[in-house]
């Protein structure tokens, strides 16, 4: 399976399940991503480790997402296998310990790392090439033969739930901490992130009726065009900005649906929340709005496109509060990205 080319790879199962799709239809685009809304900020290229890099306490024993219990004796040589991941580790101030990259980790301390996956799929052979001590993987992380090879080779594997939504920012951040031996540095991170996350939450506007937000999923080369529904995994984002899910609030019970004029007039979003990557793969806004059924929504008609990095969106990590102040600054400033 393989898993977009961003942060949310291997952290959102319903994205993951899209990427099937994208790519027997061609797969994803490499084009640039683009611009922020004039005035939005988008989320920098950097992450922000704790002060001071905490020394970890080993060995602990661990449970791991997929139910078995593992053992971390070192944590010298780590390889985290998603781009979410690999923030948690860096924030933590963990970074200089490891010494792989999973392709969806973009940021800037982790960009001259070795890649260890192909397309979006994970090297077992390049993996253990770099004798990693703690192989720390998502869910959705594939293929399955890759990492029982990983196991079998002697080297513990933590895999972490998949992020569907603000609530899972804490556990996981927890769960990695918990593997590497610095439990304290993990309950000191959730709490700095849920804090500024809950600081943006109250800072979007609250009076009036709430506008209506649709996420779309696009991959133009791909003609792969998706509405968001209750499974997204972008609905507490997307609440958190105030506003509502109209995907969801619609009667979009699953993760992703194909783009209709029927589904797009129902939900009526009065705005479009969009990866930058998909909105640059369809030409821009000018391209969205072609899609049959955009140009008569209220959020066609006004132009009003929320578009965030592709390997952040939907992250749930240390900088979701980055993400949600980005959505609320373009949702409320008008412009267009």
């Amino acid at each position: 399976m393989r898993r977009l080319p961003t942060g949310l790879a291997g952290a959102l199962l319903s994205v993951l399940a899209l990427t099937l799709t994208a790519t027997a239809c061609g797969g994803p685009p490499h084009a640039a991503s683009a611009p922020p809304a004039d005035g939005a900020s988008a989320p920098p290229d950097r992450v922000e480790p704790l002060a001071g890099p905490p020394r970890p306490e080993l060995p602990v024993t661990v449970r791991s997402a997929d139910g078995r219990e593992l053992t971390v004796r070192r944590a010298e040589r780590v390889v985290p296998l998603s781009g979410s991941l690999s923030e948690i580790v860096f924030t933590l101030g963990l970074g200089d310990r490891v010494v792989a990259r999973d392709v969806t980790a973009t940021f800037e301390q982790a960009a001259e790392l070795p890649v260890v996956t192909r397309g979006h799929d994970v090297s077992a052979e390049s993996v253990l090439s770099l004798r990693p001590d703690l192989v720390i993987a998502e869910s959705g992380t594939g293929p399955a033969e890759a990492m029982d090879q990983i196991r079998a080779a002697g080297t513990p594997v933590l895999v972490v739930e998949a992020a569907t939504g603000l609530d899972d920012v804490g556990p996981r951040i927890e769960a990695v901490a918990g593997a590497l031996g610095v439990p304290s540095a993990g309950r000191e991170l959730t709490r700095r992130t849920e804090e500024r996350i809950a600081a943006v939450t109250e800072s979007a506007p609250r009076e009036g009726t709430k506008p209506r937000v649709a996420f779309l999923y696009l991959r133009g080369s791909a003609s792969v065009y998706l509405i968001g529904g209750r499974d997204s995994g972008a609905t507490s984002l997307i609440e958190a900005a105030g506003a509502v899910d109209a995907g969801a609030e619609s009667g979009l019970e699953k993760d992703f649906t194909a783009i209709t004029s029927e589904a797009l007039v129902k939900a009526a979003p009065d705005a479009l929340l969009v990866m930058a990557k998909g909105l640059e793969s369809v030409g821009g806004v000018d391209g969205l709005v072609k899609i049959p059924g955009v140009a008569q929504t209220p959020a066609g008609m006004d132009r009003r496109i929320v578009s965030v990095e592709d390997g952040v969106l939907l992250n749930y990590g240390p900088r979701t509060d980055q993400v949600l102040t980005s959505v609320v600054e373009q949702l409320y400033g008008g412009g267009e990205a």
